[in-house]
């Protein structure tokens, strides 16, 4: 799209090899930082119109062990790139935040103005992330947009604690593990392909009307887990195992999102089904 791009990454959580084949690209420019060190923010901002915030530990688990690394990260990190984006003008701050503020306990599908019930760490912490978003946009004048993203699944998703269940079974399954299941498998999730997000995320960045706005970005569909298993044997062509494992703490019982309102803001509609997602994603998992 012609866009210069700049990434700032720690890569605690992420891979070079997600950003390599871009580096010789004259449009584009990585910053290795953090978002708890505001001068490595100062770094990446310098000449930039607007930010894309994605940066945060993720690990619904993790955040549970470590409290207070993940508040640090995912609320004061967020703090830091405020202040610099409205000391520096930004033109347009979109935050990623996450279903998991909405918790569990409100009508389905969630809305965008339903009480945040978070159950976890990381929940409340992005919770909190939103709230200032909410008053910089009020106060400072920054041009705020919020995304809450769904069950974000696709090729870059690394294989490992903090990825998400998509990626755990299809890694599992096309090298003939188990797949395994935390619970009874009826707990469901509004799983979105990672193309999708991406073009959620952009007409956020160019919509006029989505300035000071919350959106779901979400298909609008619950798939449950025992569902999921079922799809991906099905397209991987093995009869894997099953394995139930216990309940994890802080997981949400049952969650998907309405999309109206992205859709009639934003104009976007999820184009890909979760069998047409999986099959792209077997595709590339296959050939890289």
């Amino acid at each position: 799209m012609n866009y210069e791009v700049v990434v700032l990454d720690n890569f605690k959580t992420s891979k070079m090899q997600n950003v390599s084949q871009h580096l010789k690209n004259t449009l584009f420019k990585l910053v290795v930082g953090d978002v708890r060190n505001k001068k490595a923010i100062r770094n990446a901002l310098d000449g930039v119109d607007a930010i894309v915030h994605l940066a945060a530990l993720i690990n619904v688990e993790e955040s549970f062990k470590n409290p207070i690394k993940t508040h640090n990260v995912n609320v004061t990190g967020t703090l830091n790139v405020l202040e610099e984006a409205a000391r520096t003008n930004i033109e347009k701050f979109i935050y990623a935040s996450s279903c998991a503020v909405y918790g569990d306990g409100n009508p389905l599908p969630l809305k965008e103005n339903y009480p945040p019930k978070p159950l976890s760490p990381y929940a409340a912490s992005k919770a909190s992330a939103e709230h200032y978003c909410e008053m910089f946009h009020r106060t400072y004048g920054l041009k705020t947009v919020i995304l809450r993203y769904f069950n974000v699944y696709g090729p870059g998703q690394g294989n490992n604690p903090y990825s998400g269940v998509v990626t755990k079974f299809l890694n599992n399954a096309l090298c003939g593990a188990p797949l395994v299941i935390y619970g009874d498998g009826e707990q469901t999730r509004d799983f979105i392909y990672i193309d999708d997000v991406v073009e959620a995320t952009t007409l956020a960045l160019e919509s006029s009307d989505a300035v000071g706005q919350t959106f779901n970005i979400c298909t609008g569909f619950p798939t449950s887990i025992n569902e999921l298993a079922n799809i991906v044997k099905e397209l991987v062509g093995k009869d894997l195992k099953i394995i139930h494992d216990k309940p994890r703490i802080g997981d949400i019982r049952n969650n998907y999102g309405d999309p109206s309102k992205a859709f009639e803001i934003l104009k976007f509609k999820a184009k890909n089904t979760l069998k047409n997602g999986i099959e792209k994603y077997i595709s590339f998992l296959c050939t890289n």
